[in-house]
């Protein structure tokens, strides 16, 4: 099962360290932050850069949840489980798939290009192809698109990387 661990925002790659170090491997099968590639100017060239998909939380896949909440007690600086009152929810199975879909086995959301005609989205290329209407705006100069994702039960603002290669008015 996938759970989420929500941290603060900054030090999730700390978080995921402390695990690896402190939690049986028996137990904690994988912890992971998924990312998104985004492109960023500096010194005159463009950068193929990896940024946080979802800021403030980490991915945990376990069996055995209630070892993995007696380990995770041993880590410093969680903030707490998702979940409802006192009991930690697994994400969804819709949720899982489309995590796995989204950013692949390294959960990393590749660069998607798409062009633009007469005011609407076409996404041609990547993980944004056929998922338009999770897109929000774009931001053509950061080569962004901002979006909504709904994810642990309620709608999440994130980003992910946008190329528009064209732009068609007819």
């Amino acid at each position: 099962m996938w759970y989420v661990v929500q941290v603060r925002t900054g030090t999730e790659e700390e978080i995921i360290t402390q695990c690896e170090k402190t939690i049986d491997h028996g137990i904690l099968k994988r912890c992971f932050i998924p990312y998104y590639e985004s492109m960023k100017k500096y010194k005159g060239e463009w950068h193929l850069e990896q940024k946080i998909l979802f800021p403030g939380y980490v991915f945990m896949i376990t069996d055995e949840m209630e070892q993995l909440y007696l380990g995770l007690k041993n880590v410093i600086g969680l903030t707490k489980l998702i979940g409802t009152g006192r009991e930690i929810i697994p994400l969804k199975q819709e949720e899982v798939d489309f995590l796995t879909e989204f950013g692949k086995e390294k959960q990393v959301v590749e660069m998607s290009t798409g062009i633009i005609e007469n005011g609407r989205i076409r996404i041609t290329d990547g993980p944004l192809k056929g998922r338009e209407a999770m897109i929000r705006k774009i931001d053509r100069h950061k080569r962004k698109a901002s979006l909504e994702i709904p994810m642990f039960g309620r709608i999440l603002e994130t980003q992910a990387g946008l190329e528009i290669i064209e732009k068609i008015e007819k």
